[in-house]
C-alpha cells in the first residue's frame, strides 16, 4: 500500500501522477486536484478545466485574464 501525499491515507488503491519529472501519489482525484491544479491569478479558483495561459500566468478563463489587463484573449470553444 502507498500513502497519499495530501491526506496521508494509507490506501491499497492509490495512483501515481507523473508530471514534470516528479511522481506524485494520491488516493483520490480530489487530493490530486488539490495538489496539482494551477490557481487562477485573478479569482484564485483552482483551474480544473483548460484555463488560459498568458505569458506564464494562469487564469481560469478569458474573463479573468482580461480583468488582469490582458487584451485579445478569448476562451476556446
Amino acid at each position: 500500500m502507498a500513502r497519499c501525499e495530501v491526506c496521508g491515507n494509507d490506501y491499497g488503491m492509490t495512483f501515481e501522477v507523473h508530471a514534470q519529472g516528479a511522481v506524485h501519489v494520491f488516493d483520490c482525484f480530489s487530493c490530486a486536484i488539490h495538489r496539482m491544479a494551477p490557481i487562477c491569478e485573478h479569482c484564485r479558483v483552482q483551474i480544473i478545466g483548460q484555463g488560459v495561459d498568458v505569458d506564464g500566468h494562469w487564469y481560469c478563463g478569458a474573463h479573468c485574464a482580461r480583468a488582469e489587463g490582458t487584451a485579445g484573449i478569448v476562451d476556446r470553444v
